[in-house]
């Protein structure tokens, strides 16, 4: 599925923060080098079928990472989850390979490598990019250890994106580990998405469009109002408003990462609801 997302099959469908197995790739279009300006913001890396992938998540209580259901679907074994903000700013990747790809992730292997590890969560309604009306393209990671040295994203409020007005004069922050899009030192000199470096960003972006799932925006690096968009490698990261998330990545429209981007809303009921239960215990 995560490998079919990118083929655009369907215009909505564009599946953002997906890459090759074992091709892990690196930061957002545009914008801004993160540093610890979202210090909750992490990466997630993990194995399925297909092989291994990765995608950002948002650190939501001690315990708990939110990110997109299209990150957690078919998860083999433990996720691995680091705050990192700067992983690579060239080749090699610093992500360990399983001893059994066939099984994914171990945690005593994670934490020997000095990465955290937790369980991924998919929302029972996703509807695995068929349905507008249902989207639901959420999942969480539960964490094995408890972060105690890192301050939780807050979530804003139910219907919080439902009282903008005005879409395109609202200002939403992205942020997540997606791939940069430029010019490659050699080859074809079309932009198009980059590798390296690894690291955490955050990008500026007027709103497009509201409906009762999802939240897209305007992710052209050009546009007068933004400083870029959400790329491969950014799927699950949280859409903040206000100082507060509001939605993670979901797609995009285009290969090359520079138009309208899609973020699946938390501030509704049949997201907030599910989300609860992880949030208490």
């Amino acid at each position: 599925m995560r490998l079919r997302l990118l083929t655009l099959a369907v215009a909505i469908a564009a599946g953002l923060g997906l890459v090759a197995p074992t091709s892990p790739a690196s930061a957002s279009t545009g914008g801004t080098p993160d540093g610890d300006t979202h210090p909750n913001v992490a990466l997630i890396a993990f194995y399925d079928a297909e092989g291994r992938f990765r995608c950002s998540a948002t650190l939501i209580s001690p315990t708990v990472l939110v990110t997109a259901a299209h990150c957690t679907s078919g998860t083999l074994g433990k996720t691995l989850v680091t705050f990192e903000s700067v992983l690579a700013e060239a080749p090699p990747s610093p992500l360990p390979v399983a001893a059994d790809v066939t099984a994914g992730y171990t945690s005593e292997e994670l934490a020997a490598a000095g990465y955290l590890s937790g369980t991924a969560h998919t929302h029972p309604q996703y509807s695995d990019f068929t349905d507008l009306d249902n989207w639901n393209d959420v999942g969480v990671i539960v964490l094995d250890e408890p972060v105690t040295d890192i301050a939780p994203a807050p979530l804003a409020e139910l219907g919080a994106a439902d009282a903008i007005t005005q879409p395109r004069k609202t200002i939403f922050t992205a942020v997540g580990y997606g791939t940069e899009v430029r010019q490659a030192e050699s080859g074809p000199q079309k932009p198009t998405p980059q590798s390296y470096p690894l690291i955490r960003r955050y990008v500026e972006m007027p709103g497009q469009k509201i409906t009762p799932q999802v939240i897209q925006t305007n992710g052209n690096e050009k546009d007068p109002f933004g400083t870029g968009g959400t790329c491969f490698g950014d799927s699950g990261g949280s859409l903040w408003l206000d100082g507060k998330v509001v939605g993670v990545t979901s797609y995009g429209y285009t290969s090359n990462c520079r138009y309208i981007d899609g973020y699946q809303r938390i501030d509704i009921p049949v997201v907030a609801d599910w989300l609860a239960p992880f949030l208490a215990s």
